[in-house]
């Protein structure tokens, strides 16, 4: 049975304290006074993990004495204020402003350099709770406190996937020993089939990042024993291209498409019963295309590019795809079509590969205005109380009834939108660069980008705990509002209603979450998207929305340890639906997402140094894979080698080959895939 919305008197309570905390942790007059005077003493509320120089004995004698002198000072002083020769002195019976208990605010960029501080100390605790339980491990079983490998002898996959992230938060300890792990342990010649698609965005994603971060971004993490002209550049190129090399037995299909799965030790790859997953299948091309053009090896950019090249074949209607491919026909299995699992990163690379080239293949630029066209027009439709924008899906191909769901991985898409309309720079640079060029599609889509936002934000906060769950349907009118602007040019999208805190808000009964959707597995996707819109919009109620998801992350998942009463973790969640959260309610199991991509953006989201020189990699100077690994733009005018190595087929030619293809003999049974094509059929694509 699906959950009923109307939120507690906790749910209140919990919305009063958001706003109470807004400038950061609360303290009373009395301590924050104290704070002031012992400002030498601030280094006692750094945490726990942090990595801090390790002074000598002498030296600590040394301070100890120091320390001592001055607390007997600060003994007097404070007498002094307490008793009122000092000015400034509150009455401890004054009330304090709510908002701050007492605390002046703080200055809006320490507000949020402190607010990074809490991102970096979740990942701290993450990653040393891995380490300590289940180090080179491929899974993390935080709760039990252990690992478990995918293959024999274990693939580094949290290491190499959590790599950058600790790269950009200057974690050079942990890098140092993931780095050695890397060059010691890493291997491929484990006998055992992986996830090709899984591999190539963390993995060889993860390790191209790397590389990027040390070469071009050597004041991250430094390693000062590392070589001064190419710090990390041959253990992570060396580690890639042996990876990419094996993953090449993937796309020996008969037309390219790269089968589910791959034996790394025999570069081979493996068919899935129902074919693969057509976001699996298109969701290469960035990292290979990279890792060509670091070394020169055209090979890896050609079998990524030709995928796109079979799809873009069949012409499909408005862009949009159904969500099973058979690596042996080319040909779409079902007509299930959605932006949730297994479709959404298909189109989340259409837009990133014309950027990556900068604008170099306005192919892909092409079809994703085209697929988003087709999503406006088939797949968006508006909430029954307040008109929220839902994109939804269509089970039965773009001739069926809509359903009103989302996956939490649909919410990516807002921040997809908003980048391709400004292509990473600020809205207000964006139009200063078109000019007259910016126009009413530009608006169009940036508010469609806007209004997505709010829907996903929306599934945190119509939940007890703060958090979304995997799923949410809605509530929608019978029939379902549609998008009309293709029909009528003055057609405006409704307005959307405020998500305001009270309990019995009409808009929380437009969220739908049944119970076997009620779970919570640390997700990046909503504040991949709060990232973006922060960047390109510059508004702050992103980032005050990211601070709160943060909040109810760090709460509500954190593990304890019985003992010593230390959070060492955070973990899956059962259930977002009850609070206090139980522990019965929390799963076994740490994602490497939680510190490769959900941690990642949190901590980006509340960075003042994205894109300044000296600081962190901006928009408008790399694409983030689909598992928010660092790859930059490269040119490629003029260029006779990096180029894009097909073009579209007009309709008409599809329609030719068709014929060609019915007037065959029956195929002969296929390997096994699904369906058995025979493989002639392919001789005119």
């Amino acid at each position: 049975m699906p959950h009923s919305y109307a939120p507690s008197r906790a749910k209140q309570e919990e919305a009063y304290h958001r706003s109470k905390y807004a400038n950061g942790s609360a303290v009373g007059a009395f301590s924050s006074k104290i704070n002031d005077i012992l400002a030498t003493t601030v280094d006692k509320e750094l945490p726990m993990y942090k990595d801090k120089p390790n002074f000598p004995a002498s030296r600590r004698r040394k301070m100890a004495k120091t320390q001592k002198l001055l607390l007997a000072a600060t003994a007097i002083i404070l007498c002094m204020w307490l008793t009122g020769f000092l000015p400034g002195r509150r009455s401890l019976t004054t009330p304090v402003s709510a908002p701050s208990r007492g605390r002046t605010p703080l200055p809006e960029t320490e507000l949020w350099k402190e607010r990074q501080e809490a991102v970096k100390d979740a990942f701290i605790t993450s990653w040393d709770g891995y380490e300590k339980y289940a180090w080179g491990m491929d899974e993390y079983h935080p709760i039990s406190k252990r690992g478990r490998n995918m293959v024999e002898g274990g693939f580094g996959w949290m290491i190499v996937d959590a790599l950058d992230t600790a790269m950009i938060m200057n974690l050079t300890s942990r890098v140092i020993k993931a780095r050695e792990w890397i060059a010691t342990s890493l291997t491929y010649t484990a006998d055992h089939d992986v996830n090709t698609f899984e591999t190539t965005i963390r993995m060889l994603g993860g390790l191209l990042s790397a590389q990027f971060l040390s070469t071009q971004y050597p004041h991250l993490a430094p390693i000062t024993d590392d070589d001064v002209n190419q710090p990390g550049e041959d253990l992570y190129i060396e580690k890639a291209t042996d990876l990419a090399d094996r993953l090449l037995g993937a796309y020996e299909s008969p037309t390219g498409i790269p089968y589910a799965s791959i034996n790394l030790n025999t570069s081979t790859g493996i068919p899935a019963g129902g074919g693969s997953s057509t976001a699996e299948a298109a969701t290469l091309q960035l990292e290979m295309k990279h890792l060509s053009k670091l070394i020169g090896e055209p090979m890896y950019w050609q079998q990524a590019e030709n995928i796109i090249k079979v799809i873009d074949d069949q012409h499909m209607q408005d862009g949009l795809l159904p969500i099973f491919i058979n690596p042996v026909s080319g040909m779409f299995n079902g007509r299930n079509i959605r932006l949730g699992s297994r479709g959404d990163s298909y189109y989340e690379y259409l837009i990133k590969q014309f950027l990556q080239t900068k604008g170099g293949e306005p192919v892909y630029l092409e079809l994703w205005e085209e697929a988003l066209e087709g999503i406006k027009r088939h797949l968006i439709t508006y909430t029954k109380d307040a008109s929220l924008t839902v994109l939804a899906e269509r089970p039965n191909g773009l001739d069926s009834p809509l359903m009103a769901k989302m996956d939490h991985l649909v919410c990516f898409m807002p921040g997809t939108i908003a980048l391709a309309v400004t292509n990473g720079s600020t809205v207000t640079e964006a139009k200063q660069r078109l000019g007259p060029l910016w126009t009413a599609k530009h608006d169009e889509n940036l508010q469609l980008a806007q209004e997505l936002m709010k829907t996903c934000w929306g599934m945190y906060e119509v939940t007890p705990t703060g958090l979304a769950p995997e799923i949410s349907y809605f509530r929608v009118d019978s029939p379902p509002r549609h998008w009309q602007a293709h029909v009528d040019p003055d057609w405006r999208p409704p307005v959307s209603g405020n998500l305001t805190d009270e309990a019995e808000a009409g808009w929380r009964s437009d969220y739908d979450i049944h119970a076997q959707d009620e779970h919570n597995l640390q997700r990046p996707e909503t504040v991949e998207s709060l990232f973006y819109l922060y960047q390109i919009t510059q508004n702050r109620q992103y980032r005050e929305w990211g601070w709160q998801m943060f909040d109810s992350f760090r709460e509500h998942t954190k593990v304890v340890d019985d003992v010593t009463g230390q959070v060492y973790a955070y973990a899956s969640l059962n259930s977002v639906m009850h609070k206090p959260v139980q522990e019965g309610r929390r799963r076994d199991n740490m994602e490497s997402f939680w510190l490769a991509e959900t941690l990642k953006y949190f901590y980006l989201l509340f960075s003042d140094e994205v894109g300044v020189a000296g600081g962190l990699p901006g928009l408008e100077d790399v694409v983030l894979n689909t598992e928010a690994h660092f790859l930059p733009r490269f040119d490629i005018a003029g260029s006779k080698v990096w180029k894009t190595g097909w073009t579209r087929q007009k309709k008409a030619d599809v329609e030719k080959i068709k014929v060609q293809i019915l007037g065959k003999p029956v195929p002969k049974k296929g390997d096994g895939d699904g369906v058995g094509i025979d493989s002639q059929q392919f001789e005119h694509q």
